[in-house]
């Protein structure tokens, strides 16, 4: 089982999406969950549930009330979603006080019956993405193409060190996604550029170029695939979860 967490303070740069598209392309071949950690909900929204429609969530799972497998809501024999509620919101006070509460997520997660485990985190770096760092075996941070990718970079790979000093020694980077590349704008290749000479190796290959497909499709509670499956954004997210796969695969 590998658990990978989709993370980037800044909001905006396609967590979500990468998170359901690249699960729902990942679950073709492999067993799947996606964990929604973001009290907005935008994952389990886009995945087709209403806010009635949650029973349990993610903050039910790692207050210890509900075990996974009690929580979870299959979306296909081989991808499941552990959704979201608005309790998240106060997660960060609820779990102040616990012993351990860097460790929530990962406990909960222990024993699974998945090849993958992507997580959604929120857009900040408080106690949630600091207990979705500690759950994981990886990080994959989505960066749009704008000209403050490289500075907000910065800041959560700096978490990640602390994470990886003080409670996940064995978290790696598993690579940096370009989102919202839109070729026939300079800035957008400039940041390209920047990136690579920045990363080297650790900027993936696939870069998910801007594509109106993809902002219609979690209104229709669809992933890519399902909504439109011979846009550039289904092939962007088929070409990412064979370069998600192999780099998965070397860890």
């Amino acid at each position: 089982m590998h658990v990978c967490a989709v993370a980037n303070q800044k909001g905006g740069v396609g967590k979500t999406t990468t998170v359901h598209n690249l699960g729902m392309a990942l679950s073709r071949q492999m067993k799947t969950l996606l964990v929604d950690l973001d009290a907005q909900g935008n994952l389990t929204d886009a995945c087709g549930l209403a806010s009635t429609d949650v029973q349990a969530s993610s903050y039910e799972v790692m207050a210890g009330d509900r075990a996974v497998p009690e929580a979870v809501f299959p979306l296909s024999n081989t991808l499941h979603l552990l959704p979201a509620s608005r309790d998240l919101a106060v997660a960060e006070l609820a779990f102040a006080t616990r012993m351990g509460r860097e460790n929530l997520l990962k406990k909960a997660l222990l024993d699974l019956d998945y090849d993958y485990i992507l997580l959604d985190c929120p857009p900040s770096l408080g106690l949630l993405t600091v207990n979705a760092l500690t759950a994981a075996h990886s990080l994959l941070i989505p960066v749009q193409a704008e000209y403050y990718a490289l500075a907000g970079l910065e800041l959560i790979q700096q978490t990640m060190q602390s994470v990886r000093e003080a409670l996940n020694p064995s978290l790696s980077l598993l690579g940096v996604l370009l989102t919202f590349y839109d070729k026939r704008k300079s800035l957008n290749r400039d940041v390209a550029e920047g990136l690579r000479e920045s990363l080297g190796d650790m900027l993936f290959s696939t870069c998910i170029r801007d594509n109106v497909a993809l902002a219609e499709a979690p209104s229709n509670g669809k992933s890519i695939f399902e909504y439109r499956a011979k846009s550039f954004g289904a092939q962007d997210y088929g070409a990412l979860a064979n370069e998600f796969l192999a780099r998965t695969r070397k860890i």
